[in-house]
């Protein structure tokens, strides 16, 4: 018998897919599609998601009157379409004049000065397509220095990591808490040639021993940033950068006040819609 995928199509007003997908990340998602009208997500038999659970999220979207109603509707997608419809969402993402992802079933040839990173998201976040991938993307562009070292906390596909490498860092601890981003972000690695230059770790930042790093990336929730920003900066090298982003406009006040008290300088931010991502220089012990 084939295999069934449960499936929701989200409908809001006004129609705002990174607000949506920016509550999805922690499930343990086989994929979501963008539309034009409305966001799709497929679920696994063991994804941690419910109808009730997804209209939690949008309730409080709605309260934060960043929406104003929201529509939910369940459905059955047979496995033998998923891989067709997945390849048929998946097109060439032109983050910035230099950077180009691709997925690997699509052909491209570069440009003059870009720098192509394939990458296959399965299950994992990060296929360049969401604004948060995006900024700190274009970030790196300005913050990557030759040979510096990376970590890479909540890793997803490894894209910042591979993309970090390929900008000219020397080395990178891509980390994630979830399995299956272990072996994507293996199997991404090995799409770019980058293997030996990353090291990838199914682990949170407290197991992470070392603490020479130049650059920490984090785009992960805004309570995660909160809750680990001593071990941020317990790994973070004086005067060295720390990227953050999977923040919202509204976060900003929060962050910078946290991570100001404890010796951050804010050194840069961007902006894409409601989306932020902010750079902070660790200040020199007192």
């Amino acid at each position: 018998m084939e295999k069934q995928y449960v499936n929701y199509k989200i409908f809001t007003k006004p129609f705002n897919p990174e607000l949506i997908t920016g509550i999805l990340w922690q499930f343990n998602l086989r994929g979501l599609i963008e539309e034009e009208d409305k966001v799709v997500i497929y679920l696994n038999d063991d994804a941690l998601i419910s109808e009730s659970i997804l209209e939690s999220g949008l309730e409080k979207l709605k309260k934060e009157n960043l929406i104003e109603s929201y529509l939910i509707e369940k459905g059955i997608l047979e496995d033998k379409n998923w891989n067709e419809l997945w390849e048929k969402s998946r097109d060439v993402i032109h983050v910035s004049k230099k950077i180009v992802i691709k997925p690997s079933f699509k052909d491209y040839t570069a440009n003059e000065g870009e720098i192509v990173i394939t990458i296959d998201p399965k299950m994992s976040f990060g296929t360049g397509e969401h604004q948060t991938t995006k900024l700190v993307l274009q970030m790196l562009e300005k913050h990557v220095k030759p040979g510096i070292k990376i970590l890479d906390i909540g890793s997803g596909t490894g894209i910042l990591s591979i993309a970090a490498i390929k900008l000219g860092a020397a080395s990178a601890v891509a980390i994630d808490t979830d399995e299956v981003c272990y072996e994507n972000c293996k199997e991404n690695c090995e799409l770019n040639g980058v293997t030996d230059y990353i090291k990838i770790l199914t682990s949170d930042i407290r197991n992470v021993r070392e603490n020479d790093f130049d650059l920490i990336l984090a785009n992960i929730h805004c309570n995660v940033l909160l809750e680990i920003l001593s071990e941020i900066k317990k790994r973070l090298i004086e005067n060295k950068t720390v990227i953050l982003s999977g923040l919202l406009e509204q976060d900003f006040d929060e962050i910078f006040n946290r991570y100001s008290q404890i010796g951050f300088n804010l050194i840069d931010k961007t902006a894409m819609n409601e989306w932020i991502a902010l750079a902070f220089q660790l200040s020199s012990s007192k």
